[in-house]
């Protein structure tokens, strides 16, 4: 599914980043080669991260 419309992420490549190390919306971004546009997807990044178990730090 298309969570990042800006960036055109799916939740497996969020999920991925995340298995890979990321804690922070902005590392996942950096971590699929990208950066945060409008923010709309920040949210549902963040509920993945807290739903990995990760750190989840916000920023």
């Amino acid at each position: 599914m298309v969570v990042c419309h800006c960036n055109r992420l799916t939740d497996a490549q969020i999920t991925a980043a995340i298995a890979a190390g990321a804690s922070r919306p902005a590392e996942v971004y950096a971590g699929c080669g990208c950066g945060a546009q409008c923010g709309c997807c920040c949210q549902t990044i963040l509920d993945l991260l807290r739903a990995s178990g990760g750190e989840c730090k916000s920023n």
